[in-house]
């Protein structure tokens, strides 16, 4: 489910209250812990961790409805530079509350960072040949891993998922489609607006799909890879 959109059941709750520790991002992301977060002793959130290298984007641009979501990108987890930041933090926590198994967290850590290395150096391989090839997002969730791998991102339907795009922004995207010098138009298994459908509608550009929440990916251990490779494959398959 959407963070967006989410709200907490009360066995949810239960589960807050009786962890050793809660890893959120923060309010921007997951409005709804807030509250839950403020009564609870081993919090780590991300987006306070000291030397993460997070995006802003600009003034007003996520105020809607009256909510402000903060003008920080939350979307750490898709820029490979940001996620080794994170895992650190996140080992660091545990050696802490648990210095007993300190040795296997340090090896844990070390054997996630070598991956991510090989990962990234592997998809930067098969990502260069369509650098240059522009394309548009649904939604303006993709700015870390795009200006990790040099993508060429012309721009997006909305800022964020629970936003409707404008009939101007509907209008500027068509147009630029017509250009003839784009070569995808990614929308989300999320949210399958019907917007896309009517932009590109007559048009011969590619579409394809990017999953931000790796929903089809199976939780287990080196996960975070098999969703970094889908998500590149995604970008490939679609910007050749």
């Amino acid at each position: 489910m959407s963070p967006h959109d989410y709200a907490l059941r009360p066995s949810d709750v239960k589960k807050v209250r009786d962890a050793d520790l809660v890893i959120w991002f923060g309010p921007e992301l997951e409005s709804f812990m807030s509250s839950i977060v403020q009564s609870q002793d081993n919090v780590l959130t991300i987006s306070e961790i000291p030397g993460l290298d997070l995006r802003h984007y600009e003034e007003g641009h996520h105020d809607h409805d009256g909510h402000n979501h903060g003008n920080t990108d939350p979307h750490f987890w898709l820029g490979p530079k940001q996620v080794g930041t994170v895992a650190k933090a996140i080992a660091d926590k545990m050696i802490q509350l648990d210095p007993n198994n300190a040795v296997y967290y340090k090896e844990n850590l070390e054997a996630f960072m070598n991956e991510l290395q090989l990962t990234t150096s592997e998809i930067n391989a098969r990502l260069t040949p369509v650098q240059d090839h522009g394309y548009f997002v649904f939604h303006d969730g993709y700015g870390y891993f795009e200006e990790f791998f040099g993508l060429n991102h012309l721009g997006h339907f909305t800022v964020s998922p629970e936003r409707k795009p404008g009939a101007k922004t509907l209008i500027q995207i068509k147009t630029r489609l017509a250009e003839g010098d784009v070569y995808c138009v990614f929308s989300e298994p999320q949210y399958t607006p019907a917007v896309i459908e009517t932009v590109m509608r007559g048009s011969d550009v590619n579409s394809g799909e990017l999953d931000p929440l790796a929903t089809d990916v199976e939780e287990k251990p080196g996960a975070y890879f098999v969703f970094l490779k889908q998500l590149s494959g995604q970008f490939e398959t679609c910007l050749k």
